[in-house]
């Protein structure tokens, strides 16, 4: 008999795109986890650091982001300091890739942000079960559905829009020395500017079917 994978799908999301909304959605049908900011809680409770500094780090890129992208440095995915150094950025990504990884081995799950795309492709991390999603719209749509989740006005949306973006392409790329967007680092592509949440909930099923792969 076949052994099974795990299945683990991550979710790159533009904000207002409604990625998180679907993933929450598929992991619920699936009866799966979903981790989206529950990763951080599992990080500070493993690693004994106040939960408080993983949600300053959040999707934020570290304090030498210029320098970073200049020499095209990254951090290292090694095991995380228990140092003087232990509520870097830097280290506070490894405590937090670690997590990543572990629940990537112990269960079928999905996961939304927080570079596990690239956390779960490395070469020294097998997970045959992984598919790697991005999801995004066009900035009126986005804009629109921020209005309507933050219940906020279409300035106040914009900004936000723009703001959470860009860092979280800033955070990409700090990182993991590449680009949020460059399309090569996912399986499947979704524009949720003409399709509804549910429908990309489906798409997302038939692509899973598609690659053979199961619960």
């Amino acid at each position: 008999m076949k052994e099974k994978n795990n299945l683990i799908i991550t979710i790159g999301r533009q904000y207002g795109s409604g990625g998180r909304m679907v993933g929450k959605a598929l992991a619920e049908e699936f009866g799966i986890n979903f981790y989206d900011e529950e990763i951080l809680t599992l990080t500070s409770e493993q690693s004994a650091v106040g939960e408080v500094f993983f949600r300053l780090a959040d999707e934020k890129a570290g304090n030498n982001l210029l320098y970073k992208i200049v020499s095209g440095l990254k951090p290292q995915l090694g095991k995380p300091s228990m140092d003087s150094d232990i509520v870097k950025p830097e280290n506070l990504f490894r405590f937090q890739s670690q997590v990543i990884r572990e629940l990537a081995g112990e269960e079928s799950c999905i996961i939304a942000g927080r570079c596990a795309d690239y956390i779960l492709s490395r070469e020294d991390v097998n997970v045959p079960g992984l598919v790697k999603i991005f999801v995004y719209a066009d900035t009126p749509t986005l804009v629109s559905r921020t209005m309507d989740v933050d219940k906020i006005d279409e300035k106040e949306a914009t900004k936000r829009v723009k703001k959470i973006n860009r860092e979280r392409k800033e955070y990409y790329r700090y990182y993991t020395g590449e680009s949020w967007d460059d399309w090569d680092n996912y399986d499947l592509i979704i524009n949720t500017s003409k399709i509804d949440l549910e429908q990309t909930a489906e798409l997302i099923k038939d692509y899973i079917k598609l690659r053979g792969l199961e619960l």
